[in-house]
């Protein structure tokens, strides 16, 4: 169950920091824009209010855009250095691809490791 939650959140992420989604986005807004019914809205408030509604939506995907980019690069510069390291485990490579529990797991294998040191120092 938590691997298939986990699969269709990096589809999710995926899919809104893909470029051709935020052209997509941006196209709908450009349609909801030109839609005359915007135009005669009853106060400015709500125009103002849905302009600043596009651009929080906009917005997101440029976000999850960036996030994705910087994310990627950054596993891959640490699986660089974990690879490069011969006394380093092997089992931390990818950890992206692993469950919450397996990393949960991962985890209290380093803090204990990191207690360890501190109890010989």
């Amino acid at each position: 169950m938590e691997r298939n939650f986990n699969k269709l959140t990096s589809l999710a992420i995926s899919v809104m920091g893909h470029s051709v989604t935020f052209v997509l986005v941006l196209c709908l807004v450009i349609y909801w824009f030109s839609n005359p019914e915007f135009y005669h809205q009853n106060s400015t408030h709500k125009m103002i209010g849905g302009l600043i509604l596009s651009i929080t939506f906009l917005s997101l995907f440029i976000i999850q855009k960036t996030f994705n980019q910087v994310l990627a690069s950054l596993h891959l510069k640490l699986n660089e250095l974990v690879f490069s390291h011969e006394t380093a485990k092997n089992s931390v490579m990818n950890a992206e691809t692993k469950t919450e529990r397996e990393i949960i797991e991962l985890q209290k294998g380093y803090t204990d490791l990191a207690e360890k040191i501190k109890e010989e120092e």
